[in-house]
């Protein structure tokens, strides 16, 4: 990749930031033009800068959240009473406190919220929404005003030191929202490109597979939902400093519903998209209710814009506009920029340190392993260890309890009993990421790519928790000043002869490419052992030969365990053959060995009785 063309992605990095730049400060000229005050401008920043976190949370990480009203209403409760109570005289800092305040709540709720995902997560948050507004409403109301909520609140003063600025109503503080609105669109769209962004955006699309190339999920949601709560806190303690009150309708289910209705309106995933909603739901508002005089069935006719809106444009005023300037050429698909390191090391020798094996003991061992769902059996009292170096296959009929296995060796599945060890050191109760960071991981036999993301992106994802670990908070960093990141991806793509397919879509590859990009996520994690559960499952004969191909190049300086139907190539492949059946090892031993076995052989045909 040329400096030139590295320098004019940086330089159009920064247009979504020049054209906000832009927009606000051309506002104040066009509003009165068509009727628009300071007032509602301001409203619609708020909205925009409580949007931000949201679109993180919902558009970026895939949670939906209807309890955002709790955190808006807490940063601006908590701010509006510092000043009103005269405890705090600095209105940013009031502002900065609530904002603080907000966040420690987003840690609370989602420690709590976050224990459940989909459906059953939404409704925690809707409930503990419910329940701040009972708080603000009952036991809190000494210090919230209860239904009559906080007059009072003051605007700002900005001393400067050589001169001090009263900011006052009307288009003064329509500049001073602006100037927090630009703050925060920075951050946010800093951390979208950020390692952490990228990981949210594959936590959305495929959480089992993000865990499993080793990122602690867990830890990055709650990261997500802490973000969305210090933006609301933020936006709820403006509220309060525009409109000289805080209100309790701060804290009411309607304050969440019209944020999420706003971003889908807008479009998410996009950031910018909450604040066009905004725009669109508080201009409609004003036009329906007393344009067309309306009154309260102005939600009728707003309802109705919804509609015919997100059937539509399902992904949003920016999101259609997007698809439609990609449609005709003019704005290219996403890629990921890098800069260019001085040299690309081999994933080999860019693996962080690990432990290394005794000499003569196995690299990865199970002994006594049992399984069991109520009174079945899925496997019972397995024994089996490979060597460093080692290529083994495992085969057995359908139901033989190979994939189960695959499982708890990986974490994915608790034993009932039985030890799992890697290099010599006990790793049973160890979840599938702390597995994965260790340097055992797995292919799936159905494949679990990122599926709205690029072969080059797919890549992106295991590759940044080789270089960073389970997890970091590198929120403001630039996904392309991450150290080692750039050789891992082009050397996986190269490896997996996907260097030519680097930036299409998942969804436009072949079926063999995409078995191929399966094993290239697990590989990228740059494992001591790899294991392949059926990477030749519904190839065609090329393809076949494609991926075997592979599978010889992958085996340099690793181990690998290979569960395959195809008898062909795991005789071709393995130096060693272990056989289950029924739960059960069956036999092991070399190809010959297991070719001239009878029990194997009968195995095969229905029986094994004997055994």
């Amino acid at each position: 990749m040329s400096a030139g063309f590295v320098g004019a992605l940086s330089r159009r990095s920064w247009l979504p930031e020049a054209i906000a730049v832009i927009v606000l400060a051309v506002a104040p000229s066009v509003a009165p033009l068509v009727s628009v005050d300071s007032d509602i401008l301001g409203r619609i920043l708020i909205w925009g800068l409580f949007g931000f976190g949201f679109d993180l949370l919902f558009g970026f990480t895939g949670l939906l959240s209807f309890g955002q009203s709790a955190f808006f209403g807490a940063g601006g409760f908590i701010a509006a009473y510092l000043l009103t109570a005269n405890l705090i005289g600095n209105v940013l800092v009031a502002l900065a406190l609530g904002t603080l305040g907000a966040a420690a709540v987003g840690v609370v709720v989602g420690l709590i919220a976050l224990r459940r995902t989909g459906i059953y997560f939404a409704m925690i948050t809707v409930a503990i929404a419910e329940t701040f507004f009972f708080l603000e409403n009952n036991p809190l109301s000494a210090w919230t005003g209860g239904e009559n909520g906080l007059p009072g609140v003051p605007t700002p003063s900005l001393d400067l030191g050589f001169v001090a600025i009263k900011i006052g109503l009307g288009w003064s503080m329509y500049w001073f929202l602006a100037a927090i609105f630009l703050i925060g669109f920075f951050i946010a769209r800093r951390i979208a490109r950020s390692p952490v962004g990228h990981i949210l955006s594959a936590i959305r699309d495929n959480p089992l597979r993000a865990a499993a190339v080793g990122h602690a999920i867990h830890a990055y949601k709650l990261t997500a939902f802490t973000i969305a709560a210090a933006y609301a806190g933020l936006a709820g303690g403006l509220l309060g400093v525009l409109q000289g009150y805080m209100p309790p309708e701060a804290f009411t289910f309607d304050t969440s519903g019209q944020l999420v209705m706003q971003t889908v309106i807008g479009g998410t995933g996009t950031l910018i998209g909450p604040t066009i909603g905004a725009a669109v739901w508080l201009f409609g508002h004003d036009f329906l209710q007393y344009g067309l005089g309306l009154g309260a069935a102005w939600r009728l006719g707003l309802g109705l814009i919804f509609v015919l809106l997100v059937c539509l444009l399902r992904r949003g005023i920016v999101g259609g506009i997007a698809d439609l300037a990609r449609r005709f050429g003019r704005v290219p698909a996403a890629r990921v920029a890098f800069v260019r390191t001085a040299a690309a090391a081999s994933l080999q020798a860019k693996r962080r340190a690990r432990p290394e094996t005794e000499p003569g003991l196995p690299i990865l061992e199970a002994r006594g392993l049992s399984k069991h769902y109520g009174g079945l059996a899925a496997n019972s009292d397995v024994n089996f260890a490979v060597g460093v170096g080692e290529l083994r296959g495992i085969i057995g009929p359908n139901g033989a309890g190979k994939t189960t296995f695959f499982k708890m060796l990986t974490g994915e599945v608790t034993p009932s009993q039985g030890q799992i060890f890697f290099r010599g050191s006990e790793i049973t109760r160890k979840g599938v990421t702390e597995v994965c960071q260790i340097g055992l991981t797995k292919s799936y036999q159905i494949n679990q790519l990122f599926p709205k993301a690029s072969v080059r992106e797919n890549l992106l994802i295991p590759a940044l928790a080789e270089c960073r670990g389970r997890f970091r908070l590198d929120l403001l960093k630039s996904i392309d000043r991450v150290p080692g990141l750039q050789a891992d991806v082009e050397e996986t793509l190269a490896l997996l002869d996907l260097t030519a397919r680097a930036d299409v879509l998942v969804a436009d590859l072949a079926y063999g490419e995409k078995r191929r990009l399966e094993i290239g996520l697990a590989l990228a994690t740059a494992p001591s052992v790899l294991l392949l559960d059926e990477p030749l499952a519904g190839m065609s004969p090329q393809e076949r030969v494609e991926t075997i191909r592979l599978l010889r190049n992958i085996r340099k300086g690793r181990t690998l365990v290979l569960v395959e139907h195809d008898m062909d190539a795991v005789f071709d492949l393995a130096e060693r053959i272990t056989v289950f059946h029924e739960g059960r090892v069956l036999a092991e031993g070399t190809p010959r060995e297991i070719q001239g076995n009878s029990f194997v052989q009968e195995a095969y045909l229905g029986g094994v009785h004997a055994a």
